[in-house]
């Protein structure tokens, strides 16, 4: 009797070690299966901030090509010329009207055989992970070019802040948030986005920034607000702004190759005494 008790005894010891460790393998199996969960739903999370991010800049720019479109075919503009005329924004009467910086008469501006031609080439939207490369190329070929930044507060951008200052580029505004919906909402929340990218890059490179660009640029159809208002504020702050005469089509919903962005740009220039080339260095342009 005593062996037998003994003996089932033990085999009760063995079960219950034998349910210990189930039970162990189980919670540890949860354990891991729920560490692996959170860590995936936050890289998806992650990529859903990311998409969201991608996805407004797109509507946004999308809505901008859309609007080109409109106005070059209201026009009647040459099918490669950009919608957006002015070289330092606004119109003639816009000049008189505003104080706005005189802008080039596209009519005078169109090149002879014999003229000369001048070329600004600018960068919207940096720094990104290619501004770095785009000032080796300028620097390669000895070129001088105006980077209309917005607001990043990481040490990256800030390191590219100061470099494209030391390097003798000209670091323009084009606003802290480049979010049409809140910088268009009204004329005071415009100045609060122009004060913080402005004292903002001063206080990073000191720099006084003086040029400003529009995101859209000055015609765009996005704003709540005319935009006259917002000229008037940049007026009385004697900043200037700048739009463009030729687009290198890199904003448009076109996958364009680098070929074809160069050819874009090359046809423009040649019509004009003075070209205000627009392009963008955005995370979302990848580097070729």
């Amino acid at each position: 009797m005593e062996e037998n008790s003994a003996k089932g005894l033990k085999q009760e010891r063995q079960r219950r070690r034998r349910v210990a460790q189930i039970k162990m393998a189980l919670i540890s199996i949860i354990s891991i299966w729920l560490v692996v969960s959170m860590f995936i739903c936050g890289i998806l999370l992650y990529k859903v901030h990311v998409l969201e991010k991608d996805l407004q800049f797109l509507l946004e720019n999308f809505t901008v090509s859309r609007q080109i479109e409109e106005d070059v075919n209201q026009t009647g503009a040459d099918a490669g010329e950009s919608a957006y005329l002015d070289l330092e924004g606004g119109t003639q009467a816009d000049a008189e009207d505003y104080g706005v910086a005189k802008a080039v008469n596209q009519k005078e501006n169109l090149a002879g055989e014999e003229d000369e031609h001048k070329v600004y080439l600018t960068f919207d939207d940096g720094p990104s992970p290619s501004t770095g490369q785009i000032l080796d190329v300028l620097k390669e070929h000895g070129i001088k070019a105006t980077f209309f930044v917005v607001g990043k507060d990481d040490e990256e951008s800030k390191a590219l802040y100061r470099r494209i200052v030391d390097e003798g580029h000209t670091l323009a505004m084009h606003s802290y948030s480049h979010q049409y919906s809140s910088l268009y909402s009204s004329v005071d929340a415009f100045e609060r986005d122009f004060s913080e990218i402005q004292n903002y890059l001063f206080e990073v490179t000191g720099e006084e920034c003086l040029y400003y660009r529009f995101p859209g640029g000055s015609s765009n159809q996005v704003s709540d607000v005319d935009m006259k208002e917002f000229i008037r504020y940049l007026n009385g702050r004697g900043i200037t702004y700048f739009d463009w005469n030729v687009a290198s089509g890199d904003a448009t919903a076109q996958a364009y190759t680098p070929e074809k962005l160069v050819e874009n740009v090359l046809s423009d220039v040649v019509k004009y005494k003075t070209s205000i080339v627009l392009m963008h260095d955005a995370e979302t342009k990848a580097s070729l």
